[in-house]
């Protein structure tokens, strides 16, 4: 009888993403609901470090498999790899991030196993055993509840931002690799060159402070303003969409349902009015700070802490403390 949770642990570019820490987390909370245990996967080869890392969460075993054909990704490979995983585990959930990579090899997965993947989850609930997965619609607009019916193992997704790193629990598994066929696995794919972001693009994902900016700035002209305020805080600049399009930053810095998600310790709002389009790519933030004069913005809802005022005043005066 399939029993407990697999989570699918991620490298790219030599390193475990963030996105799986998140997974991981995700994992741990719905095994833990579910009064059972959790488990990591991890498909390449030459795994030893990433595993030792892996295993100092709070989790029952670390699997790997590793082979020649499993150094670059390939969705034939890693496929094929991930359902001899499941096979092994024999779990009732697999968990995996909403990245790119999973969503091209993932889906293969489920149909080889005629298996639900549920993907781009935001949170879960359980009651009496029954795991109730929410959704996003509509750009982020309606949560829908979603149920899944087959039998297991169930797949799903976590979209990134929708648990914090730093949520996963430490503890100290043991290692196991498990044999596989992947010798004789028909790769069809030739792995180019990693795709690179536009040169100067940075991944805000990872950034530990953020000073994000909207309409209120007003023109472009201002934004020297939350660069100092960045600046003094050492954290990156990033902006709602309105401001991306205008070109006033480059889109790379777009926080938002169109953008990047994130969710950095601290979360500087300013002059952003808080539409959902831009809530969902920060609303997992650590602490939230927003600075808007309008002190009926929907922002104020979600912040920990508001300042109701004229961001040309109170920005000022911030950078001002902060330097003394």
């Amino acid at each position: 009888m399939a029993n407990g949770v697999l989570i699918y642990a991620e490298i790219r570019g030599g390193e475990l993403t963030n996105a799986t820490w998140e997974s991981i987390a995700a994992g741990q909370a719905l095994a833990a609901a579910l009064g059972t245990t959790a488990k990591a996967v991890m498909i390449g080869n030459g795994l030893a470090d990433h595993a030792a890392k892996v295993a100092t969460k709070d989790l029952a075993e670390v699997l790997t498999i590793e082979h020649e054909k499993l150094a670059m990704y390939t969705p034939d490979g890693f496929a094929a790899a991930m359902v001899e995983a499941i096979r092994d585990a024999d779990p009732e959930w697999v968990v995996f991030s909403h990245s790119y990579q999973v969503r091209d090899f993932a889906p293969r997965v489920a149909a080889r196993l005629d298996r639900a993947l549920i993907g781009d989850v935001i949170k879960l609930k359980v009651e009496n055993g029954q795991v109730t997965l929410v959704r996003q619609i509509f750009q982020g607009k309606i949560n829908a509840d979603v149920t899944c019916r087959t039998d297991a193992p169930r797949m799903i997704s976590f979209q990134s931002g929708a648990y914090r790193t730093d949520a996963a629990k430490d503890g100290s598994a043991s290692v196991r690799s498990i044999a596989t066929e992947v010798g004789s696995v028909d790769i069809r794919w030739t792995a180019e060159e990693r795709f690179k972001e536009v040169k100067g693009a940075i991944d805000l994902s990872a950034a530990p402070r953020i000073v994000s900016v909207g309409r209120g700035i007003k023109s472009d002209e201002n934004l020297g303003l939350v660069r100092d305020l960045a600046e003094a805080l050492d954290a990156e600049v990033a902006a709602s969409r309105p401001i991306c399009d205008n070109g006033w930053l480059p889109m790379d810095r777009q926080i938002g349902s169109s953008g990047q998600t994130v969710t950095p310790q601290l979360y500087v709002a300013v002059g952003i009015s808080g539409a959902i389009q831009h809530v969902v790519g920060m609303k997992n933030s650590g602490t939230i700070v927003a600075i808007n004069k309008d002190k009926e913005a929907p922002i104020f809802d979600l912040a920990d802490f508001g300042v109701v005022g004229d961001l040309f005043e109170v920005v000022p005066a911030i950078i001002k403390k902060l330097k003394e």
